[in-house]
């Protein structure tokens, strides 16, 4: 079988990135020159490590601590879900465990970001290291003690990316809310940040 064939463009900017930090998907990168299953994940994936990529960068304390009611989730929860969505995109797409219960509560807003970032960088690797149409065989799985669950891979796709794209969304809504927008040069459409 052959391996897929993404352009090296994509990955020298999703890894490199252009901001001062260096983690990944500071912007997307050029199209494949073809449509199949593992190419269109790939850009899912990359549009979603964009999103948070941007969503994510430079919070404050305000913004970690704030929550739209008492009973939401605060920035810093929400940082902790999407760490752990990325983590089982991550094993899902190298078809890993995911080890049940975590705690992300030592880890820091830095940690937490970069942690993620480097996720769905892994997840896209994986997806390019792949034989073609191989990601159809993979499986969602959680593993909590001596108990694995098994889904189909499509569930990759409406759970953890979808849930995660959701959640960005409440990143950039709740930044916005307590003073700090997202940087107006952020352009998800093109995948690539206005000059």
């Amino acid at each position: 079988m052959n391996k897929i064939v993404l352009p090296l463009l994509l990955f020298a900017q999703i890894g490199q990135g252009q901001s001062s930090d260096k983690l990944p998907f500071a912007s997307i990168g050029d199209y494949p020159d073809s449509y199949t299953p593992e190419t269109v994940l790939v850009r899912l994936i990359a549009g979603l490590g964009y999103r948070y990529h941007w969503a994510s960068k430079d919070l404050t304390s305000k913004d970690l601590d704030y929550r739209p009611s008492l009973e939401a989730a605060s920035s810093r929860e929400t940082l902790e879900h999407l760490y752990s969505l990325s983590t089982t995109i991550a094993n899902a797409c190298q078809n890993r465990p995911n080890i049940r219960p975590q705690d992300f509560s030592e880890m820091t807003y830095e940690a937490l970001r970069a942690g993620t970032l480097n996720a769905l960088q892994q997840a896209v690797e994986a997806i390019a290291a792949m034989e073609a149409t191989a990601s159809a065989s993979n499986k969602v799985l959680f593993q909590r003690g001596d108990k694995t669950s098994s889904f189909p891979f499509w569930h990759v796709i409406n759970g953890p990316i979808s849930d995660a794209l959701y959640h960005v969304g409440q990143l950039v809504s709740f930044r916005r809310t307590t003073g700090n927008p997202l940087d107006s040069n952020v352009n998800v459409f093109m995948g690539k940040n206005k000059k």
